[in-house]
């Protein structure tokens, strides 16, 4: 990418969810934004912004922070309310990366499941991004022929047992995306969800057995797992007018390992392996 940007987003607006360090790809979505002419709100919930360090990107960025914890719908409903104020109108785009789960913070197995966390996770990785349109719609917040991306991961389709009831989170998430999709096409706004390859982030490496994901898919994927950079180039493609009919859609960005079976590195890896044990 050339470092200086294309101007994609020059003149646009929009609100980023999630950042909380420079490892997050939500924080380096917000930089790619910034480089390629666009301004915008930050937000993420209050314990966040106390354990992160968004302030040194609403610097490096001259972009306000609002906090938000989005399972409050008075929360989320005020952001939209400031954000309107903030810009003196609406949003050209939008970046859900909000994503937790109790339940594998607290290592409990899937068949094991504290209800009342699942519900949490349920609601913060995935309720909330209905929450969010729902506000924008409400309060005028989000313009004719914008966009909506949301992160997710192929686990929404596939088991990876250490993602647990993130699994189900997501697939939730990509479901919001194409109901609201297709209620929004009306105005020209496009809702969408970009499943991201396993990416070494704060949160990513949180996750128990993240190493195994990581180098399963680094061997698998013809072009090898995409780092957080290069997911914000992709996401800044998503937020400009060169994708205006691009809508309610799951768009792996995983190097090619949706589409792959097994490489020739892993099948040699393998029958070493077998060889050494017999």
């Amino acid at each position: 990418m050339n470092e200086t940007g294309y101007g994609l987003l020059k003149g646009k607006k929009g609100i980023i969810f999630g950042a909380l360090d420079d490892r997050s790809i939500a924080w380096r979505i917000a930089l790619a934004c910034k480089r390629e002419g666009a301004d915008f709100v930050l937000s993420n919930a209050p314990i966040a912004l106390r354990l992160g360090a968004l302030n040194a990107l609403s610097e490096e960025t001259n972009a306000p922070i609002f906090p938000c914890d989005v399972s409050s719908e008075e929360d989320v409903e005020q952001l939209m309310v400031k954000t309107r104020e903030h810009f003196g109108g609406g949003v050209d785009f939008i970046l859900h990366a909000i994503g937790m789960s109790p339940n594998i913070r607290k290592k409990k197995e899937y068949n094991d499941l504290n209800y009342s966390w699942l519900n949490q996770t349920l609601d913060i990785s995935a309720i909330s991004l209905h929450k969010i349109l729902n506000y924008a719609e409400k309060k005028d917040v989000l313009n004719d022929g914008g966009s909506v991306v949301a992160l997710s991961y192929i686990g929404a389709q596939r088991i990876f047992s250490k993602y647990s009831d993130m699994n189900d989170a997501k697939a939730l998430l990509e479901s919001i995306a194409r109901n609201y999709g297709s209620r929004l096409a009306k105005r020209g706004i496009r809702v969408n969800t970009v499943s991201q390859a396993p990416t070494k982030t704060s949160a990513g490496t949180g996750i128990k057995g993240f190493d195994g994901m990581y180098t399963f898919a680094e061997k698998i994927a013809p072009l090898g797992n995409p780092d957080a950079d290069e997911c914000a180039d992709y996401c800044v493609t998503l937020f400009s007018d060169l994708t205006r009919k691009v809508t309610m859609q799951n768009l792996y960005h995983d190097g090619g390992f949706v589409t792959s079976g097994i490489s020739e590195e892993m099948i040699e890896g393998l029958l070493k392996l077998y060889a050494d044990e017999e």
